[in-house]
């Protein structure tokens, strides 16, 4: 079955057994208390899912299975020469929940470098988009194409049993992950660079193999990819890629349909197309005051210009986090090192010491602080890519890390169909004057 497969059976029989016992003895164990406000503004701050994979602490920012962003740049095995965490080793850890060695980290590498041929019919239906479509959607569109690989479904439609559902969905999330880079840089290449394609290098890293697809061979952008991919791969269970995700899986749609779902929905404005926004903002704020390096005056009222416009400040502000995001303060830290005197680079930094202060003074911003959008796309201009279209197609690469491991804890675990209970207004009127109850089905 594969080592890696093994040991996460192995983890998946035993956490199932826990929970069984866990809901004999607690099920009836009720969890805070529903809000109205919830119920109409997005479910915010409910509890409603569980991801074992990752945890987001309102002050400590994300946790891998329990480790920090500064903690996983530590202890996570790197490339040759290399500074930064390998995404494999992050995958391995949010799979199998234990830090992984060199060698474990290398048979993911091999596993996923075996696995990433992608089928001409589905370069075919990019080249059949309008080059001018916006990489998100060429991107998804190749997803869809890709399905006719899934393992699940063709098992599935054979009688599969529901014993080796995880069997498949395992399959299928190491196949496409496999496949992401090399169809992400085959946009980016049909997109930017005329179409003349790169093939992969077999002796790369999956980070490392996708800089290089892309036509960057700079070690550091390498470097950066490795960063990227990991520091973006997920964010729990209830932002809308990854919830998105395992809503579509809960139905048994193969891993393929549940994340090209999860990904139209990262390419939302206020989900993964954030970080297209900042660098526009940027680029916007710089040839309106006709400088590469505005002065932190200059910031501080183009600041309060973008804000009575009714407009926001992009990468400022989280759901969830109330401090700056650790992901933002690793690329600052990746800034400093490679490109500490570079104009755009420092102007992210000019903001951030900007825009909190302005924004706490308005009284009405939970969390005024930078998010990890607001720095990752000064870091791609550096060395060259400049085309913000696309940064959110390198967000889908990562999150595929994350959305696809819990879909694999989910099948494996056996979570059913999610299916919350719904009301209207009426009915929530009735239930206020006492005259109903809401909570039934």
């Amino acid at each position: 079955m594969g080592i890696i497969k093994d040991r996460f059976k192995e983890k998946g029989d035993a956490l199932a057994a826990e929970i069984k016992d866990l809901l004999k003895e607690h099920g009836t164990k009720k969890i805070g208390e529903v809000q109205l406000s919830q119920i109409y503004q997005g479910m915010r701050g409910m509890t409603g899912l569980v991801t074992e994979t990752s945890l987001l602490d309102a002050q400590e920012g994300i946790r891998f299975r329990g480790y920090s962003i500064p903690e996983l740049r530590e202890k996570l095995p790197k490339a040759d020469r290399g500074s930064e965490p390998l995404p494999e080793g992050l995958f391995y850890l949010m799979l199998i929940g234990e830090l992984p060695t060199e060698a474990d980290v290398q048979s993911i590498t091999d596993v996923w470098q075996r696995r990433s041929h992608v089928p001409n019919h589905v370069f075919a239906t990019i080249e059949a988009l309008p080059v001018s479509s916006h990489p998100m959607t060429q991107f998804v569109t190749a997803v869809m194409a890709l399905q006719t690989e899934s393992q699940f479904a063709k098992r599935y439609a054979a009688g599969m049993s529901k014993k080796e559902y995880w069997d498949a969905v395992f399959d299928d999330s190491m196949d496409l992950i496999a496949r992401l880079p090399r169809v992400a840089a085959y946009i980016y290449r049909r997109k930017y660079k005329g179409g003349v394609h790169i093939q992969p290098d077999g002796l790369l890293d999956w980070a490392g193999n996708f800089a290089h697809m892309m036509g960057f061979e700079n070690d550091s952008f390498k470097e950066l990819m490795r960063l990227y991919m990991t520091i973006h791969a997920d964010h729990e269970g209830g932002n809308v890629s990854a919830h998105t995700t395992h809503l579509v899986g809960s139905a048994l749609s193969d891993p393929y349909l549940s994340y090209a779902a999860g990904m139209n929905g990262l390419a939302g404005p206020l989900h993964g197309l954030a970080n297209q926004e900042v660098i526009k903002w940027i680029f916007e704020m710089r040839e309106e005051l006709g400088t590469e390096l505005p002065t932190q005056e200059q910031i501080v009222e183009y600041v309060k210009k973008t804000l009575a416009a009714g407009k926001v400040v992009p990468g400022y502000g989280h759901a969830v986090l109330r401090k700056t995001d650790p992901r933002f303060t690793a690329q600052m830290e990746f800034g400093k090192k490679h490109m500490p005197d570079d104009s755009l680079v420092q102007t992210v930094w000019n903001v951030y010491e900007a825009v909190p202060p302005i924004l706490q003074s308005l009284g009405k911003i939970k969390n005024p602080w930078p998010n990890v959008d607001a720095h990752s796309g000064a870091l791609l201009v550096h060395y060259g890519m400049v085309e913000y279209e696309f940064y959110t197609v390198l967000f889908a690469v990562s999150r595929a890390l994350g959305v696809l491991t819990s879909l694999c804890w989910d099948r494996v675990l056996g979570f059913p169909l999610e299916r919350p209970k719904s009301v209207t207004t009426a009915l929530v009127k009735k239930w206020i004057k006492g005259e109903d109850e809401i909570w039934g089905e």
